[in-house]
């Protein structure tokens, strides 16, 4: 049993994968309800057991009300979804989908925004330093 210990792991992440891959087909072609539109998933998280898999998306538009629809459709097809994950998928247990808006790629423009901004600020700061300095010389 120790021998395969090191293998769970990667077995995981290659079943969260291949979840990723066929899961973004499924909403891409199959899926019809209007409320679902462009997502992308960034993330699947399986749980070692398989019993769970929460699964990240992003969209282009990040409003509340766009989010909140976009996880109402989603978890309103998740069966759907998992029905057509477990003909793709050759597992013994096929996880329940849980979907959560990821807001990293927002988070990250602000954090760069607030970089660029204290960076010009200090630009700034730096050219009016260097007068001074000339003047005390």
């Amino acid at each position: 049993m120790a021998k395969h210990s090191k293998t769970i792991p990667q077995r995981g992440q290659r079943v969260a994968d291949q979840i990723q891959r066929d899961l973004s087909e499924i909403i891409a072609y199959e899926l019809k309800d209007p409320r679902v539109g462009m997502i992308t998933i960034t993330e699947v998280q399986v749980t070692p057991d398989y019993a769970h898999a929460k699964i990240f998306f992003t969209m282009l538009k990040d409003s509340p009300e766009q989010v909140k629809q976009t996880v109402e459709g989603l978890s309103a097809a998740a069966g759907y979804m998992r029905g057509q994950l477990g003909k793709r998928l050759h597992i013994h247990t096929l996880p329940a989908l849980h979907f959560v808006h990821d807001n990293s790629t927002a988070r990250g423009m602000e954090l760069s925004l607030l970089i660029d901004q204290a960076n010009a600020t200090r630009s700034l700061d730096d050219d009016q330093a260097k007068p001074d300095d000339k003047a005390a010389e």
